[in-house]
C-alpha cells in the first residue's frame, strides 16, 4: 500500500511538475507576444483618432507607444514619431513635431512626406539650412510639388526678407493675453471703438466643453470696447446666444457692422459634423437670432472663416469643396436676397496645394488672407491680393514683421486707416495664438527751423514765405526764440524766403520728391543785417600776398547766394590787415585782397556794378563784441584790438589771436535798390 502511493504520489508530482512547466511557457509566451500586440493596438487606437482629427488625444497616445516600439523595428518606429509630428504640428506645438518629425527621418519612414513637413517645420523654428536639406530630399523624388517649390524658395530668399522689413510697426496688446488662445479680431464696420475677437480661455459664464482636436476649451466670440481715454476696456463673452457648448470662431461683419458673420463647429454623438457658417442680425442695440448660412446640400462639407464684400455682393469663405487646389482653399458665393449661389473656387493664384484661410475684405476690396502654400515666412502668412481682369488676382506677402516664422493670420483694419489687428502665435512654447496691433505710420514731412543773426542772436517775428510746386503759398512768423515748423507735402519742391527788417533776404529749399520715408529739414535761415558790416568767415590769403587759399571757395560761394537771393543789393568789399608792418603797405595789400574778392565773385557771375573793394589796413581794428568775447575769454567786451591793447598781453599767443582776429574780410550793404527803378 505504501509503494502504491508512493507511485501515485508521485505520478502527481510529476503531473504537477509538467502543469507547472507547461504554465510557465505561456507565461513567457505571453510577456513575449503581448506587448507588440498591445503596441499595435495603441496605434490602431491612435490611428482612429487621428483619423477624425482628434489630434490631442491621438497624440498622447503616439508619444506612449513611440518608446515602446523595439529599435529593431524601424518602420514602426519611423511611423510612429511621423504621426506624432503630424500632431503637434496641427496643435502648434512646433519644437517637439521637430523632434518627432527628425525620429521619423531617422528611422527611414517610407512616406517621403516626411520630409516636406520636417522642412516646413525647420524653417518655421528658423532654421533654414537645415530646411533647405530637406525640401532638395523631397524634390529629388517629387520635383513638381508646389509646395515643396515654394518652401525651398522661401528658405533660400528668408534672410533676404528678414533684412528689409516694411515700415508697419507691431506689438502685442497686452489687454487681450490671457493663459490661452485670443485670435480673428474683427472691428464691426471697421469701428476701432469695439472689436470681437475668439479665445479659448476660461469662462464661467459660457457653458461648453473641451475640443476634442485640441484637449482646451472650445472657442467662444468675446467683445471689447474702449474707455474714454482710449484703452481697451469692459472685456466680455458677446451676448445672446451666439455663443453655445460648441465651438465658435472667426468672426466678420457687414459694412454697417450690423450684420455678423462667424464660425460654428457643429458635434452630434460626441462626433464633429464639421464647420458651418452663421449669422445674425442686431436691431435695438442687440445681437437676434443665430441662422445657418446655407451653402451646400452636402453637410459632410466644412464651411468656416466667412467674410462679406464692402458692397455685400459676395461671401468669401474657406471650404475642403471638391475642385479645389489642396488642402482648404478660399472660394465665394454671389448674396442675393438671403440667398446664396453656388461657390465659386478664387483661383489658382489665391489657392495653393497648402492650405489658404482667414479671408478679409477691406472697405477698399482689397482681400487678406493666410496661407502656408505661398512662398513666406513659415506656417500661416498673411498675404493681400488685389482682383484684375479675367478673374485672376495680383498677390503679395505683407512681409515682416507683420509675419514671422510662425502662424500670422486674422487680420482686421480700421476703417480708412492703416492699422489695425491681427493674430500670431509667434514666440509662444504652448503655440497659443495672441492679438497684436500694427500700424503703418504716416509719411510725414517737417521743416524744423529757426531765423538768427549772423552772430547767432534769435530773430522773433521774422517771416517765412514757402512756395511749393503743388501750388502752396503762405507765410508764417518765427517765434520769439527764432523758430518754426512747418509741414510738407510728398512729392513737392519748396522754396522758401526768410526775412526780417533791417536784414538781407535769404532762400533755402526743401524736396520731398519720391521720398518715402519720413523726413524733418534742420532748416535755418542765419540773416546779415543791413546797417552794419558783416564779417566773412574762413577767408584765406597766402601769406603776405592777395592771392585767395582755395580754402576760401565755401565762404564766398555764401556771400554768392546772399547777392543771389537779394538781387536788388550793392555791397562793399572791405579787407583789414593785422598791426604789423606799414600803414601804407598793409593799405595796399587790404585793397589788394578785397578786389580779389570783388573778382571772385564776378567769375561767379555776380554783376560788377553791384561790388565795391576797399581796403583798409590796420586803420579799423576790431571792437570787442560779446561774439568775440565768447570765443576767447581772455578779451574784454568794448576793449578797441589796436597796437596798445594787443601789446599789454601777457602771451605771444594772445597777441596772435589778437591780430588773426583784425585780419579779417568783410562786407557791407550800400545801397538796397539796385535796379529796382
Amino acid at each position: 500500500m505504501a509503494d502504491i502511493e508512493k507511485k501515485l504520489l508521485s505520478k502527481r508530482l510529476r503531473v504537477s511538475l509538467l502543469g507547472g512547466y507547461f504554465n510557465y511557457l505561456s507565461l513567457l509566451l505571453f510577456i513575449l507576444i503581448f506587448p507588440a500586440c498591445s503596441v499595435k493596438q495603441q496605434l490602431k487606437k491612435a490611428d482612429k483618432k487621428y483619423e477624425v482629427g482628434e489630434y490631442h488625444t491621438a497624440s498622447s497616445i503616439y508619444n506612449r507607444v513611440y518608446p515602446k516600439v523595439k529599435v529593431k523595428e524601424r518602420s514602426m518606429k519611423a511611423y510612429s514619431a511621423f504621426k506624432l509630428g503630424n500632431c503637434y504640428r496641427f496643435l502648434n506645438l512646433y519644437d517637439r513635431a521637430e523632434r518627432a518629425y527628425s525620429n521619423a527621418v531617422r528611422y527611414n519612414h517610407k512616406d517621403s512626406l516626411v520630409h516636406l513637413f520636417y522642412a516646413d517645420i525647420l524653417r518655421m523654428n528658423g532654421k533654414e539650412k537645415e530646411a533647405l536639406q530637406q525640401y532638395e530630399t523631397y524634390l529629388a523624388a517629387y520635383p513638381e510639388d508646389v509646395r515643396a517649390i515654394n518652401g525651398k524658395k522661401s528658405a533660400e530668399e528668408l534672410a533676404e526678407w528678414k533684412q528689409n522689413p516694411t515700415k508697419y510697426v507691431v506689438k502685442k496688446v497686452d489687454f487681450f493675453v490671457s493663459k490661452r488662445s485670443e485670435f480673428s479680431p474683427s472691428f464691426p464696420g471697421g469701428d476701432e471703438e469695439v472689436v470681437y475677437f475668439n479665445s479659448t480661455r476660461e469662462n464661467k459664464e459660457i457653458g461648453g466643453g473641451n475640443s476634442k482636436i485640441t484637449g482646451i476649451r472650445n472657442n467662444d466670440i468675446y467683445v471689447a470696447r474702449r474707455n474714454s481715454v482710449g484703452e481697451w476696456d469692459n472685456l466680455s463673452p458677446v451676448e445672446g446666444d451666439i455663443n453655445s457648448d460648441m465651438d465658435e470662431g472667426s468672426v466678420s461683419f457687414s459694412a454697417d457692422g450690423k450684420v455678423m458673420y462667424f464660425t460654428r463647429c457643429y458635434s452630434e454623438k460626441g462626433e464633429s459634423r464639421g464647420a458651418q457658417i452663421c449669422s445674425v442680425n442686431r436691431s435695438g442695440g442687440k445681437w437676434g437670432k443665430v441662422v445657418d448660412v446655407k451653402l451646400s446640400e452636402d453637410s459632410s462639407v466644412t464651411f468656416a472663416h466667412p467674410t462679406i464684400s464692402p458692397d455685400g455682393k459676395y461671401l468669401y469663405f474657406v471650404s475642403d469643396l471638391e475642385g479645389g487646389f489642396g488642402g482648404k482653399d478660399i472660394w465665394r458665393s454671389e448674396v442675393n436676397g438671403g440667398q446664396y449661389s453656388a461657390p465659386v473656387n478664387l483661383g489658382p493664384t489665391i489657392n495653393t496645394p497648402g492650405d489658404e484661410m482667414f479671408p478679409y475684405m477691406r472697405e477698399n476690396g482689397v482681400l487678406y488672407f493666410s496661407s502656408n502654400g505661398h512662398p513666406g515666412f513659415g506656417g500661416l502668412d498673411l498675404f493681400y491680393a488685389n482682383e484684375i481682369e479675367g478673374g485672376s488676382w495680383s498677390v503679395h506677402n505683407m512681409m515682416t514683421p507683420v509675419n514671422s516664422n510662425n502662424d500670422d493670420f486674422g487680420i482686421t483694419f480700421v476703417a480708412g486707416k492703416e492699422k489695425g489687428l491681427f493674430s500670431s502665435n509667434r514666440g509662444e512654447k504652448k503655440g497659443y495664438d495672441k492679438i497684436y496691433e500694427f500700424e503703418l505710420p504716416p509719411v510725414e514731412f517737417l521743416i524744423d527751423g529757426k531765423v538768427t543773426d549772423m552772430a547767432g542772436e534769435p530773430l522773433g517775428g521774422a517771416t517765412v514765405r514757402i512756395v511749393g510746386d503743388d501750388g502752396t503759398n503762405k507765410k508764417i512768423a518765427s517765434k520769439t526764440d527764432g523758430t518754426f515748423k512747418i509741414s510738407l507735402n510728398k512729392d513737392v519742391r519748396y522754396v522758401l524766403l526768410g526775412n526780417c527788417r533791417g536784414f538781407l533776404n535769404q532762400k533755402e529749399e526743401a524736396i520731398t520728391l519720391g521720398m518715402e520715408d519720413s523726413k524733418t529739414f534742420p532748416i535755418s535761415f542765419t540773416l546779415a543785417s543791413i546797417g552794419k558790416p558783416v564779417g566773412l568767415d574762413n577767408i584765406f590769403f597766402e601769406f603776405g600776398q592777395a592771392t585767395l587759399s582755395p580754402e576760401s571757395s565755401t565762404a564766398l560761394d555764401k556771400l554768392v547766394k546772399i547777392l543771389n537771393d537779394n538781387p536788388n543789393i550793392t555791397i562793399e568789399i572791405g579787407a583789414h590787415t593785422d598791426r604789423v608792418g606799414s600803414a601804407e603797405g598793409n593799405l595796399q595789400l587790404s585793397g589788394k585782397r578785397a578786389q580779389s574778392v570783388v573778382d571772385y565773385l564776378v567769375k561767379k557771375g555776380i554783376e560788377a556794378e553791384r561790388l565795391t573793394a576797399k581796403g583798409y589796413g590796420k586803420s579799423q581794428p576790431v571792437v570787442v563784441d560779446k561774439v568775440v568775447q565768447k570765443k576767447y575769454s581772455f578779451l574784454k567786451i568794448g576793449d578797441t584790438l589796436n597796437e596798445e591793447t594787443i601789446e599789454s598781453f601777457d602771451s605771444d599767443e594772445k597777441k596772435e589771436i589778437a591780430d588773426s582776429i583784425n585780419r579779417r574780410t568783410e562786407f557791407r550793404v550800400l545801397k538796397t535798390t539796385y535796379k529796382m527803378y
